[in-house]
């Protein structure tokens, strides 16, 4: 069994694409974080001030504070800095990694176009669950801190985007599956 080029075409043409779109999206957005520099950009307090508004409703009074030459925005709880939050915890990057498979899988589609919003909303509030998460583990398990936050949360992240792209696959982006 012979294997040609162009049986790999439909797949060397996907991961083409994106790559292409994921580094076209990253320089973008590597542009708006520099921008402020040397502050935290807009997007990085927006999830701040969003996870401190959750745990405020859940019973942690908490606060946001940025730091005066750096581009972190800190979870403040009595009156102690508990989580510095950098740009990489706003969820952006994965959000970008989750679009660049959406538009470079298939044909544009109708379904995509609610779909994006829709992934992009659930991997939002998947964010949000991760940094309240690494709040309370900041409070009540720091020695734990490492781990959780550079394994065990941001592989949650990951399935919630994996499992975003078998549910697009399998049900709305019109590849049909083929039997073995």
């Amino acid at each position: 069994m012979s294997m040609s080029l162009q049986e790999f075409k439909p797949t060397i043409f996907f991961l083409l694409k994106f790559v292409g779109i994921y580094v076209v999206v990253n320089l973008l957005y590597g542009v708006y974080v520099s921008s402020y520099r040397p502050q935290v950009d807009g997007a990085t307090r927006e999830a701040t001030r969003q996870t401190s508004g959750i745990l405020n409703v859940c019973g942690w009074p908490t606060q946001i504070r940025d730091e005066a030459k750096l581009p972190i925005t800190n979870l403040v709880f009595e009156d102690h800095n508990i989580l510095a939050v950098y740009e990489g915890c706003n969820g952006i990057n994965v959000a970008i990694i989750f679009l660049a498979f959406l538009f470079a899988f298939g044909p544009i589609s109708r379904p995509l176009w609610w779909f994006a919003p829709l992934g992009l909303v659930i991997l939002h509030v998947a964010n949000l669950g991760r940094l309240g998460l690494l709040f309370l583990v900041a409070v009540y398990m720091p020695n734990a801190m490492y781990f959780t936050h550079k394994y065990l949360f941001t592989a949650f992240l990951y399935v919630v985007v994996f499992v975003l792209w078998i549910w697009w696959v399998r049900k709305y982006s019109g590849v049909k599956r083929q039997k073995a």
